[in-house]
């Protein structure tokens, strides 16, 4: 009976001695006077915050405790670190790893390996990563084409048993060494030549070692019903979490299903399908030239596509197919809707629309030139377009169900290099500044919710994406009320204002607006389930 009373007072105690530190502990810092979020959609409350080295140890008045660094933070919010649930960083974070784009929106943690595109052995990259940490938090999906390319080449067949084996296998292997799930990308080449079936029983693996599939759809614009059907089917019967990745409606053939989209995952959810969806704030997409080309055309390699380019029957069917994809697809009816966002082989193209450069090469702007024109330059090599064909309608709706998260789909571009999506510079700040105050889509704590806790919870990061005693000292501290982004579509490179301090495991990456060189993240990898 004393052993069950004692176990009783110290359940009754532990709320208290959670929050509560010795008089004379020295916090590392302290964030005295501001508005704290939780990160949860909760109301905020006005209190000191005590980071000691990599966690919070304390919510409360620490108007009488000391501190390394005490910052007055009143009349800010004290949030959560943003969490970047798609994220293409995996393409520099090596190279430029104080990832500035991110922490001046006030994000700390991003997960690459999105589209089924990711750094495989995923364990050698991610062992990178601890030897020379970035500014922020890094993990990582493990992507179906990288495997199925690893595997089989670039070819459009179904696997034998023994090559579906090995993806199996190599999906294994990633997940156990920290991958937090199945990336797919069945637009693209060569998961386009995947049938359902195949995926499934990749999603098996991931779903093993508690992992989640996410999926660039097979499509968007006028299959993208059947598209959601499959990410679904894909999760209910992988027995694993799905997510529809950059969620959107392509053309305007289309604008409006989004209605239809979403009423399609709410009653998958009402039958037990963990369900989820992210998101980028702009109606605009941003992908390879190749996007408009029919996927049978792309097997092999850029030699083989250009082969099908010289040949005379093989280059008309291409050839109607784009113009199908301009009028009704990504091209939103207009060669103007499809920009150059980085040529290399020629960068006086970056920034041009296809309607620009016929109009430059003398020629009349239809659609039929604009998809010669295509064929034209990717024989060159092609180029990262940006692709109008979307509705502010549906981004605002998709934004608004309870299961998005907001995703920047961007990576840490090189400063002036090309002009593109400004997604990379501005999607967290353009949701607080633009749909939150301005436009008033989101409250400020749902909207905090769908950038923290949220994705969190996904990627079963209990001790991340929250302002709560225990958790890492993953922080963000910014102005409501002047935080925007500034990049645009004309003039990409520009920072986010309006955050004020940024810190990543309770060190410091931005101080005061400044950038402190400090990389404090770390490479994060999926906790195993004691099966494993």
């Amino acid at each position: 009976m004393r052993t069950l009373f004692n176990l009783l007072v110290l359940a009754w105690l532990m709320p208290w001695l959670a929050t509560a530190q010795p008089s004379d502990t020295v916090f590392t810092v302290i964030l005295e006077g501001g508005t704290v979020y939780d990160g949860l959609g909760t109301e905020p409350i006005v209190a000191d915050v005590g980071v000691l080295d990599d966690r919070i140890t304390t919510i409360g008045d620490l108007s009488d405790r000391r501190a390394g660094l005490r910052l007055d933070v009143a009349g800010l919010a004290v949030v959560p670190g943003f969490i970047d649930i798609h994220s293409h960083a995996d393409r520099g974070i090596l190279e430029r790893p104080l990832a500035e784009n991110y922490v001046r929106q006030g994000v700390t943690t991003v997960v690459g390996g999105p589209d089924g595109s990711s750094a495989y052995p995923v364990g050698e990259f991610l062992a990178r990563l601890d030897v020379t940490p970035p500014a922020i938090n890094f993990g990582t999906m493990v992507g179906h084409n990288t495997i199925r390319r690893r595997v089989m080449g670039n070819e459009n067949r179904t696997p034998t048993p023994d090559e579906l084996a090995a993806m199996q296998d190599s999906v294994k292997h990633a997940m156990r060494d920290g991958a937090f799930g199945l990336s797919t990308g069945l637009k693209y080449v060569p998961g386009a030549y995947a049938e359902t079936e195949e995926v499934i029983a990749l999603a098996r693996e991931a779903a093993q070692y508690g992992g989640f599939h996410k999926s660039h759809m097979r499509d968007e614009g006028l299959d993208v019903l059947a598209s959601v059907e499959e990410t679904i089917r894909i999760g209910e019967e992988g027995h694993l979490p799905t997510q529809l990745t950059h969620h959107k409606v392509i053309g305007k053939f289309m604008w409006g299903q989004s209605t239809e989209t979403l009423r399609m995952v709410d009653a998958a959810r009402a039958r037990g399908v963990d369900v989820s969806i992210d998101q980028y704030p702009y109606i605009a997409s941003s992908t390879g030239l190749t996007i408009l080309f029919p996927a049978w055309s792309l097997e092999g390699n850029q030699d083989d596509l250009v082969a099908r380019l010289q040949d005379a029957e093989a280059r008309a069917k291409i050839k109607d197919a784009i113009i199908f994809n301009l009028e009704r697809d990504r091209g939103g009816g207009d060669p103007a809707n499809v920009a150059v966002a980085y040529c290399a082989w020629d960068t006086t193209l970056n920034g041009l629309n296809l309607a620009q450069i016929l109009e430059q090469r003398g020629q009349l702007v239809t659609v039929e030139r604009a998809a010669e024109l295509a064929m034209d330059l990717q024989e060159q090599g092609g180029f990262q377009g940006i692709f109008f064909a979307m509705s502010e309608d549906d981004v605002e709706r998709i934004m608004q169900h309870p299961m998005t998260m907001i995703a920047s789909d961007g990576g840490i571009p090189m400063m002036d290099r090309g002009v593109p999506h400004p997604r990379n510079y501005g999607t967290f700040a353009r949701v607080l500044g633009r749909y939150v105050r301005e436009q008033g889509v989101l409250s400020f704590a749902e909207a905090l919710r769908k950038m923290t806790s949220l994705p969190a919870q996904r990627l079963g990061l209990s001790e991340r994406g929250v302002v709560r005693v225990g958790a890492f000292a993953d922080i963000a501290v910014l102005d409501p009320e002047t935080i925007i982004d500034h990049a645009t579509f004309a003039e990409p490179h520009q920072y986010a204002t309006g955050v004020q301090y940024v810190f990543v495991n309770g060190r410091a990456a931005l101080l005061e607006g400044a950038m402190t060189g400090v990389r404090a993240g770390r490479a994060l990898r999926k906790s195993q389930p004691t099966d494993h």
